[in-house]
């Protein structure tokens, strides 16, 4: 899929944009800054979905509420990252999960109501086959 984005002209990646700011922003406010109709623009996002360039529609919530951590992860050598990262993705509490290079092979963004909710979340990763180590980093503010 990373191929795709060459295919996207300048409007498409302004919706994107607009998205990625306000996911509940209307149809009707979107076409009015790029210049499109409301029916132009559902076109557009509906597509932009089947090809799986917006992966999901989701709610942000304000990170007052709650703890939230980075929890950075090495996996065994002889394990499938495809596979393990899938697992990690399922536990309940992971907002998003990454393939790096480096010293890490995979973080995971973890939010909880605690930190004893986010301590069994951390747990649940760490018992997952093939997870070698991990090492996490609670947020204790978010600048932007």
């Amino acid at each position: 899929m990373a191929g795709e984005w060459r295919l996207l002209d300048d409007i498409d990646l302004k919706i994107i944009e607009l998205l990625r700011k306000d996911g509940r922003m209307s149809f009707i406010e979107i076409g009015k800054k790029v210049g499109l109709s409301e029916g132009a623009v559902r076109r557009r996002v509906k597509l932009l979905h089947e090809r799986g360039i917006i992966k999901r529609f989701t709610v942000e919530i304000d990170r007052g509420y709650g703890v939230s951590a980075i929890t950075f992860i090495q996996l065994e050598y002889s394990s499938s990252a495809k596979e393990v990262v899938g697992k990690v993705a399922k536990v309940p509490g992971v907002e998003a999960v990454y393939e790096l290079t480096g010293r890490f092979d995979a973080i995971a963004i973890i939010s909880a109501p605690s930190i004893s909710e986010l301590n069994e979340r951390i747990d649940s990763i760490r018992n997952i086959e093939g997870v070698k180590n991990t090492e996490t980093a609670v947020i204790l503010r978010i600048i932007s």
